[in-house]
């Protein structure tokens, strides 16, 4: 099965895929979650769901059982791709960002707090502040841009699909698809909607966390000094060094040396940028 939707069996086999993600399903209740994406419009009969069943069952991609159907080890791994790509699940650039920018926030505090000799107080006070500002500021972004953005994606992998679709022949059959097209994105929105959300909660509480180790920690042994400060840099150092850049070298494949330098560079740059800039304020 290719990812280039022709006919209605393709559209068909879309949905059985996002479908069947979450376990087994009876024929039957296939073919009810189906109509449900119709609303009201005939547009899928049971002998055309037979046939994409058929076809996918050759293809590997769905197995039966006890009047139940499963996707495969090679189904699953493409409706997670049709998943990936229709509702963008995987949180990659929300954990990169919450990382990245909870430690940024972190290392400012804490270098700030040491440079002009902040009290405990007023040390607590500005890192809660600046950790929550950051924090809501990502969620608030993340939200609002998330769902532009994908919104306007969506909108054009389904205006791609429609095209490919209105070169088909037989024109009920064409109707058919574009109906169910339609309907289908109908529902990718609201789960768009849903998934942004969850993605903002992420971003934000890993900005928090990766922000409020490390100053924790530097807080909390204040009577230790110095060695509260090369604890505190120690978290960062391991939340950047080992969480940041083997999650970005896993999810890039690129040689976790290269990530490694690259997110160094960015983190010292912005770093010195911001204690500049608060030392300009």
């Amino acid at each position: 099965m290719s990812f280039e939707i022709q006919d209605l069996p393709d559209v068909i086999r879309v949905i059985i895929l996002l479908n069947l993600r979450k376990g087994k399903i009876r024929k039957t209740q296939l073919k009810k979650r189906i109509d449900k994406v119709c609303v009201g419009y005939t547009c899928v009969e049971m002998n055309e769901l037979d046939e994409a069943l058929n076809e996918m069952a050759s293809e590997g991609l769905i197995a039966e059982s006890k009047n139940s159907l499963k996707l495969t080890t090679k189904g699953l791994r493409l409706g997670k791709e049709w998943q990936s790509l229709l509702l963008k699940k995987e949180p990659i650039l929300e954990i990169v960002a919450g990382l990245v920018d909870g430690s940024i926030t972190g290392l400012v505090v804490i270098l700030s707090a040491v440079i002009a000799e902040l009290s405990a107080s007023i040390a607590i006070f500005a890192a809660l502040l600046t950790l929550s500002a950051v924090a809501i500021t990502n969620f608030s972004s993340f939200l609002l841009g998330g769902i532009t953005e994908d919104m306007a994606d969506i909108m054009t992998l389904q205006n791609l699909m429609s095209y490919s679709l209105s070169d088909n022949p037989d024109k009920k059959e064409r109707n058919k698809s574009l109906i169910l097209i339609k309907q289908l994105f109908v529902i990718l929105d609201k789960e768009i909607h849903r998934s942004n959300l969850y993605a903002s909660i992420i971003v934000g509480t890993t900005t928090f966390a990766a922000g409020s180790i490390p100053i924790v920690t530097y807080l909390m042994l204040t009577q230790f000094y110095p060695l509260n400060i090369l604890l505190s840099l120690s978290v960062v150092a391991v939340v950047v060094g080992i969480f940041l850049v083997r999650y970005r070298s896993r999810k890039t494949r690129v040689n976790w040396k290269m990530t490694f330098i690259e997110t160094l560079a960015i983190i010292i740059i912005a770093t010195i940028a911001s204690l500049i800039l608060g030392g300009i304020a």
